[in-house]
C-alpha cells in the first residue's frame, strides 16, 4: 500500500524557497505535493499557482491556517525564521526551517521549546549533511586509515562583492550565519566522528567586511577545540581570487585533500613500516633521521550530472527531504534534530 504524499506549504518564495525547495521537491512526485505558497510578491505567487496549481496566498498567516498544508518550509529572509517557525508549530505543522536555524541562540531555544511544547515536528535545512564528498570524507576517516586524525581544515574561497539583505547585520546576514553554518554543521559531526562523543568547542573567531556593500562579514575564520577531537581551521573569505582546496585532513598515517567533486588521500601501513625506537645517537653522516614510508594511495569522484544523477546541490536536497520523507511517513528517526543545528547556533553565538 502506497503512502500519500505529504502536502506542503512553502513560505517565501525568493532564492532559497523557490530556487532549492520548490525546484528541488519536484524531483519527488510520489513523496511531495507543494499546495501552497505564501509571499509579498504578487508575480511570485502567480508562477507558483503555473507551476504547481496550488494556492497561493499574501500573508503567511493564511497558509498557515490552510488545513490541506502538513509541512510548512519557513524560508523568508533569516531574522524572520524564529516568528514564522513558532507560528506554524502553533498552527500543528510540521516546519522545515531554513538556516540560519535563528538569529540568536535565544530565538533558537524558543523554537525548540514550542516545538516540545505543541508535539509538532521541527527540522531544520541543513543539507550539506547529505552532500557527496563530505560523506566520503567521513567514510575515510571512519575507515582509520588516517589514523589519529589531528586536524581538519575546510576552506570556502570566492572573489566577488554582494549588496543584497544578507551583507546587513539589521537582517541577519553575513556568512558566519548565511553559509558558514553548513560548514560548522559539517565541523561539528566530524569532530563528533572522531572523538565517539558529543563535543561543544571552544571557539576563536576573526571577522572582516573585505568587498560586501553592507555592514555584515563577508569573511571570516573560526578555529574549533574540543579534548579528544581534531582541531578545526574553517574559513570563508569573500575576497580570495586564489581559491584553496575545501577538505584538508590530517592525520597521524594519512592526509585527505580534495574538493566536492574529487578526493584524494594518501596513508601508510603501521604494520609495514620499519620499527623504530627513540635514540638521542648521533645520526650516521651527520644527517636528518627520516623514514622511507610507502605511501599508498587512493581517490573518489562524484558521479557526473545526467539524466538519472542531479547536480550535487540538488541531489543533497532531495537526500534531505527523501530522509524527511521517512520520518513523516514511516516514524523513522528524524536525521536533523533542532538539538544537533542549536549546537551550531552556540557556536555562532560565541564568535558574535
Amino acid at each position: 500500500m502506497s503512502l500519500p504524499p505529504v502536502r506542503v506549504g512553502i513560505i517565501g518564495l525568493g532564492r532559497s524557497g523557490w530556487s532549492i525547495h520548490a525546484q528541488g521537491l519536484k524531483h519527488l512526485p510520489d513523496h511531495y505535493e507543494v499546495v501552497a505558497v505564501a509571499d509579498l510578491i504578487e508575480a511570485r505567487r502567480r508562477e507558483a499557482e503555473q507551476e504547481f496549481d496550488c494556492r497561493a496566498y499574501a500573508s503567511y498567516a493564511d497558509l498557515l491556517a490552510d488545513p490541506a498544508v502538513e509541512l510548512v518550509v519557513v524560508a523568508p529572509p533569516s531574522y524572520l525564521h524564529t516568528v514564522y517557525t513558532i507560528a506554524a508549530l502553533h498552527a500543528g505543522k510540521a516546519v522545515v526551517c531554513e538556516k540560519p536555524m535563528a538569529a540568536n541562540l535565544g530565538d533558537a531555544d524558543a523554537m525548540i521549546a514550542t516545538a516540545k511544547r505543541t508535539g509538532a515536528l521541527l527540522t531544520m535545512f541543513q543539507n550539506r549533511r547529505r552532500e557527496a564528498s563530505y560523506l566520503k570524507v567521513r567514510e575515510v576517516i571512519a575507515s582509520g586509515v588516517l589514523g589519529r586524525v589531528f586536524e581538519i581544515k575546510i576552506t570556502v574561497h570566492s572573489f566577488g562583492r554582494r549588496w543584497d539583505w544578507q551583507t546587513l547585520r539589521g537582517f541577519a546576514g553575513g556568512q558566519l550565519r548565511n553559509n558558514g553554518v553548513h560548514y560548522l554543521d559539517q565541523a561539528l559531526q566530524l569532530m563528533d566522528l572522531v572523538s565517539g562523543a558529543t563535543v561543544e568547542p571552544e571557539v576563536f573567531y576573526h571577522a572582516t567586511n573585505a568587498l560586501a556593500l553592507g555592514d555584515a562579514e563577508d569573511s571570516f575564520k573560526v578555529i574549533l577545540r574540543a579534548p579528544a577531537a581534531p582541531l578545526v581551521d574553517f574559513e570563508i573569505i569573500g575576497a580570495c581570487a586564489y581559491a584553496q582546496e575545501p577538505w584538508l585532513v590530517m592525520g597521524d598515517q594519512g592526509t585527505l585533500a580534495g574538493n566536492y567533486d574529487s578526493l584524494r588521500w594518501k596513508y601508510f601501513l603501521p604494520a609495514e613500516a620499519a620499527p623504530r625506537r627513540l635514540s638521542t645517537d648521533p645520526t650516521p653522516d651527520r644527517s636528518y633521521n627520516r623514514d622511507a614510508l610507502q605511501l599508498c594511495e587512493e581517490t573518489w569522484s562524484a558521479p557526473p550530472p545526467d539524466e538519472k544523477t542531479p547536480a550535487a546541490f540538488v541531489a543533497m536536497t532531495i537526500a534531505y527531504y527523501q530522509d524527511l520523507y521517512h520520518t513523516l511517513r514511516e516514524a523513522a528517526s528524524l536525521t536533523v534534530t533542532p538539538e544537533s543545528v542549536r549546537r551550531v547556533m552556540r557556536v555562532v553565538e560565541m564568535c558574535k
